[in-house]
């Protein structure tokens, strides 16, 4: 089995987990069979509880992990779908070792960090190796942080019981003042590194524009590398240009003489077409969402799916897409004025809700493409039942308990949860079918009667209220298939108008965009 670690140095959101997935997908395209894992050196368990503004996007697999953004980049890389297992985190970690010791499986000895914590790192590892070829691993975080440690030992280790390579990737600042590339981080980055005993195969520098010749040879000499070994990614238009930047330069010819494999011949032909011409003036979609801001600048990572979804619609509809994201607590109706259609994403609590129903109502009435995803669908019935049905005061039991018209309430089933205050894991998660009604709009777009999709969710619509809502002319174009539970919304007279419970953007691939975000832009294009 091989394996190929992908580390980071100096700061985090370098890119660690699209080197990872271009490296995954480089060895597929040579018809190499690729399993991927994510590390994340954090206490809890999975990502399920964390605040979106601060940790970005949480995707969702299809058996339900709740798992850190960079694996839904794996599975749009690779087009495949992987799982919770394919996530380690010291939660993880922690907690089956705890669970181990008050067993007795450590037959009284001490259970201390070295090395039980790597040990049963690297067991999750050989979990991962059956019916593969490569498992590319991306440990999370920056090298020199403490929580990350036990991870770079178990890499370590791998290399001794595993054929292995290590690739470092790491940001070369430039420092705008002196118009010069800075090398010294990386030389500490890489330093620190071969203290933990990993000794990097290759290095791949991330920055602005690029890396010129004397800071190449500088890292080449100071860090103990041949030329041969060093890749540049500066920043691209489209992260899926990565992979054939890193083809060009010889990434690929790199990784098989290390593993001493014969070389073999990569089909890249259907990612190339990714970047063929497109059409026109870009087409602009407002997406109007609560965590569009942190702090000071707008947060990119907080709806990944949902952008790169839309990116792959505009790809399958041949034209240039804008998307700009407003921050739902602060922004005037006039604002939306300028778009072609509009998104409302994801999201929790009352935070910024009125600026959403604020959103739907105007492209409800101004007949402008809505598509509204999970939150987004919650929040177009709670406009629907106050502005059509005139339930003044309609809102969601989650943004307002004490509401005298809940259209949209908790799951009977999770207030045992709540009233535990058992929050992670516990909501309806992962893939779950949809029965669609026939000749709605979504029965024309799917051309399927029954669907699966993942979900991500704890409220669902009010069934007390659903007769009311399809007089006044809302269509329940998808529920479960025992009818118990509203799926997907979507209305009559309106160029389009959809929402969803699931989560149609964690299965959007670039080849294989999804069919609701595909006929979304091309109703975006018509209008």
């Amino acid at each position: 089995m091989r394996y190929i670690f992908i580390i980071g140095g100096v700061i985090s959101g370098l890119g660690k987990g699209i080197t990872a997935a271009s490296t995954g997908l480089l060895l597929k395209s040579c018809g190499f069979k690729v399993n991927m894992v994510k590390i994340d050196p954090y206490l809890n368990v999975d990502a399920g509880t964390m605040r979106p503004a601060e940790h970005g996007e949480t995707f969702v697999t299809e058996d339900g992990g709740e798992i850190d953004q960079d694996l839904g980049n794996y599975e749009r890389f690779l087009n495949q779908n992987f799982n919770k297992d394919n996530n380690i985190t010291s939660g993880k970690i922690y907690s089956k070792i705890i669970a181990d010791e008050r067993a007795f499986k450590y037959e009284g000895r001490d259970v201390e960090m070295i090395p039980d914590v790597p040990n049963e790192v690297k067991r999750r590892f050989y979990e991962m190796e059956d019916g593969y070829d490569f498992v590319v691993v991306e440990v999370g975080g920056t090298t020199g942080d403490i929580e990350n440690l036990p991870f770079l030992y178990a890499a370590r280790e791998m290399g001794r019981e595993r054929r292995a390579m290590y690739v470092m990737v790491s940001y070369v600042p430039e420092l705008k003042n002196v118009g010069e590339l800075k090398t010294k981080p990386t030389q500490h980055a890489i330093s620190e590194l071969r203290s933990t005993g990993v000794i990097p195969d290759i290095l791949i520098t991330r920055s602005e524009n690029g890396l010129d010749k004397p800071r190449r040879e500088t890292l080449a000499k100071r860090c103990f590398l041949d030329d041969d070994a060093i890749f540049d990614d500066p920043d691209c238009k489209s992260v899926y240009e990565v992979p054939l930047l890193l083809k060009k330069q010889g990434y690929l010819k790199k990784i098989f003489k290390h593993f001493k494999i014969k070389s073999r011949k990569s089909d890249l032909n259907g990612w190339k077409k990714l970047f063929n011409k497109r059409k026109g003036k870009a087409i602009k979609i407002a997406l109007v969402g609560k965590y569009v801001r942190h702090g000071k600048g707008n947060h990119k990572d907080v709806y990944v799916s949902v952008l790169e979804a839309l990116k792959h619609a505009a790809i399958a509809n041949k034209v240039n897409i804008e998307v700009e994201a407003i921050d739902s607590n602060d922004y005037k109706v006039e604002d939306l004025k300028k778009y072609q259609g509009i998104v409302a994403p994801q999201g929790w609590g009352s935070r910024g809700v009125e600026g959403i129903i604020k959103a739907v109502k105007y492209a409800r009435e101004n007949k402008i493409p809505y598509l509204g995803l999970c939150f987004g669908m919650q929040m177009a019935v709670v406009e629907y039942a106050r502005n059509v049905l005139g339930l003044e005061g309609a809102n969601s039991e989650e943004v307002d308990p004490k509401t005298k018209y809940p259209v949209i309430h908790v799951m009977p089933d999770q207030k045992k949860y709540l009233e535990a205050h058992q929050y992670g894991g516990t909501i309806r998660l992962g893939a779950w079918p949809c029965k669609i009604k026939k000749n709605s709009l979504l029965n024309k777009i799917y051309g399927e009667d029954l669907v699966q999709e993942r979900h991500r969710h704890r409220y669902e619509v009010n069934n007390e209220y659903r007769e009311a809502l399809e007089k006044a002319g809302m269509v329940i174009s998808g529920t479960s298939p025992d009818g118990k539970l509203v799926e997907a919304i979507e209305l009559k007279d309106h160029p389009f108008f959809v929402g969803t419970q699931f989560h149609p953007e964690y299965k959007s691939r670039p080849l294989s965009p999804h069919p609701i975000f595909v006929e979304f832009v091309r109703a975006c294009i018509k209008k």
